[in-house]
């Protein structure tokens, strides 16, 4: 696979092209400097809502079936996301028809028209959205854990907003949102798979270079305090208590961050993992059971989601944290290091099969602002990781003052669980 190109026309934006001539599939991506962050709580959840009213229609396209259409007529997988630091949107067609997906998504990002009844319209669909997730516990949890985190300033505030806020949101909000920061210099349009190059190339400039730049709004700064652990339970009748546990970390521009990929492997990242074989295969206490780390540019976690019997979650808690203890103070046998990395790894490379991911890959990297790094030195990075690696950022993270647990659940008692919630 030859490495990624970038390309900066002359207004700033930057086109990323990632050519693998015998794929049958190619994706096109438009990311952009616009998410959750960039908000104020008064217009929280706009950068989610303005992405869906991106597929209401445009000046070529002026009805939500044009665009629908014409992308099912492709046999297309379109779709967009919003984040806390970025939207996207993209397709993925067949090779041939990438001149056709190019048309579509780039009108999709450039010329909206934000028809008043179909805002109005959008709201009932983006409110039923936040509905059907606070009917999904397992997803549920992940956002009370960021509020727990970050409390009352945008990285602790749900991505889709509030339905108060969603019903008063307002063309002209949308308009001069949009205006602040889809501007070209914070925008990455990335192609991957089989594609001519400097056709491609070509083809953006005409579709992209007459935006002119403007000033682009920033994100506030993440601001972080705690002495102690805390918890955030909401209760709720489920036949399962969800729980979201896990520590403060540091941003994705940290050199640790490849031993805390590691770290939350050996912890929960497979069926071999600790955590898997001591609370599903031992205890019975879970069906699903798994970590993560999550880094953004300026703050990031790693934290352990399980699905558990309400009984069993003082046991669950505790043995989470004796497991945590011991990638403190013990170091990691090789033979599971080699394991973990292998899992790492595998889940990497056979993940970038896929243009689509490959796209992700590389456009979520350059939209961050961090230095471009192929998925072979990506893997060369973690295949350096060590034992002692992976002790020094556990004796680091693993605090009391970075502790923290959501739970969604029928019952509980929050002190104590609060009690349980210490390291020795």
């Amino acid at each position: 696979m030859r490495p990624c190109t970038k390309t900066t026309l002359t207004n700033g934006l930057r086109i990323l092209t990632i050519p693998r001539k015998d794929d049958l599939a190619t994706t096109f991506l438009v990311l952009v400097e616009a998410g959750s962050k960039y908000e104020t709580k008064e217009i929280s959840g706009l950068s989610h809502f303005l992405e869906h009213m991106c597929f209401k229609g445009t000046v070529k396209r002026p009805r939500a079936i044009d665009i629908a259409g014409e992308l099912d007529g492709l046999g297309a997988e379109c779709n967009a996301f919003t984040s806390q630091e970025y939207t996207g949107y993209f397709a993925k067609v067949e090779a041939h028809k990438l001149d056709q997906a190019l048309d579509i998504v780039s009108d999709l990002y450039l010329n909206p028209v934000f028809d008043a009844p179909e805002i109005e319209k959008e709201k009932g669909v983006v409110i039923e959205e936040l509905n059907m997730y606070e009917d999904l516990p397992m997803r549920k949890v992940g956002d009370l854990f960021m509020e727990l985190l970050y409390g009352d300033q945008p990285a602790g505030w749900d991505i889709g907003g509030t339905k108060e806020v969603v019903r008063s949101l307002t063309k002209e909000q949308l308009s001069a949102y949009r205006s602040a920061h889809y501007v070209p210099q914070a925008t990455v349009v990335v192609v991957a798979g089989s594609f001519d190059e400097p056709s491609i190339i070509k083809k953006i400039e005409a579709a992209f270079g007459g935006i002119m730049s403007g000033a682009k709004s920033g994100k506030s700064a993440v601001t972080e305090a705690q002495v102690s652990p805390q918890v955030f339970m909401k209760k709720k009748a489920v036949d399962q208590t969800h729980i979201m546990l896990g520590c403060r970390a540091f941003s994705a521009f940290d050199e640790r961050r490849f031993a805390l990929e590691v770290l939350s492997d050996i912890l929960g990242g497979g069926m071999s993992s600790r955590l898997f074989q001591k609370i599903r295969e031992e205890m019975g206490a879970a069906y699903s059971v798994r970590a993560g780390a999550d880094l953004f540019t300026d703050h990031g976690f790693l934290a352990i989601n399980a699905g558990i019997d309400q009984t069993k979650i003082i046991p669950v808690v505790k043995a989470i944290l004796e497991e945590m203890e011991v990638l403190k103070n013990e170091p990691v046998p090789e033979v599971e290091l080699r394991r973990a990395k292998n899992h790492l790894v595998g889940r990497i490379i056979l993940g970038l099969e896929a243009s689509d991911e490959l796209a992700s890959f590389y456009g979520a990297q350059e939209i961050a602002g961090e230095p471009l790094m192929s998925p072979q030195e990506l893997v060369e990075k973690l295949e350096a990781v060590t034992g002692e690696d992976i002790r020094a950022v556990a004796q680091d993270i693993f605090t009391n003052d970075r502790l923290n647990i959501a739970v969604i659940g029928p019952v509980g008692d929050e002190a104590t669980i609060k009690a349980a919630l210490r390291f020795a």
